[in-house]
């Protein structure tokens, strides 16, 4: 293995790491190959140990600062959350806790689906009960004029706020949906990103 290949296995073992880790990751590696010259290339191959356990070591690093020192905005907060996943993944008992990992991740999404879908679902059925009152209020009119107006009044209000609810809540599954899109694309794409350059 010369320096090439050692650095193409590397970049290729951290290419899911957010850019700016990635790239300060590279640029060590490659500095430390610089200051061993090529003469003592196959040394510092040596001394690194394999690509792959160097960026295992690396993202459990990164994973472990973002502990000591946690970040300030939001966008970092994802991205070390992002690290924090990767060095799970990172460790030797990796398997069973990415997938758990993976399991209460979807079941918090579903769990959050369940719960819209089910004010979605209520918000429907205040709508279609309005319907009925609103038929009700008609026939009341001619008995008991001012019950029939009350009901008449009641059953629209009902039936706006089962309208409104609906396409708000509509809207609302939309947004999430496509913000949980987004992240995932994110994800996905800075790592395909980072796996292109190299």
């Amino acid at each position: 293995m010369n320096k090439n290949d050692y650095m193409k296995t590397l970049a290729y073992n951290l290419r899911r790491l957010p850019k700016k880790d990635f790239d300060q990751a590279i640029d060590y590696y490659e500095e430390y190959f610089a200051d061993a010259g090529s003469e003592n290339e196959q040394k510092a191959i040596e001394d690194l140990g394999s690509p792959e356990s160097a960026a295992k070591e690396l993202i459990m690093n990164l994973a472990v600062k973002n502990v000591e020192e946690p970040p300030k905005t939001v966008k970092h907060s994802f991205k070390a959350i992002w690290i924090g996943i990767l060095g799970i993944c990172a460790a030797p008992i990796a398997l069973p806790i990415a997938l758990c990992l993976i399991l209460i991740i979807a079941s918090l999404i579903f769990s959050l689906l369940c719960i819209l879908g089910g004010l979605l679902l209520t918000a429907i059925c205040i709508a279609a009960a309005a319907i009925v009152g609103i038929i009700g209020g008609f026939i009341l009119l001619f008995t008991s004029f001012a019950n029939g107006l009350a009901t008449l009044g009641f059953s629209f209000l009902c039936a706006g706020i089962g309208i409104l609810s609906t396409c708000g809540i509509f809207f609302l599954c939309k947004w999430l949906l496509q913000k949980i899109v987004q992240l995932l694309g994110k994800i996905t794409k800075g790592g395909r990103r980072n796996e292109a350059s190299n």
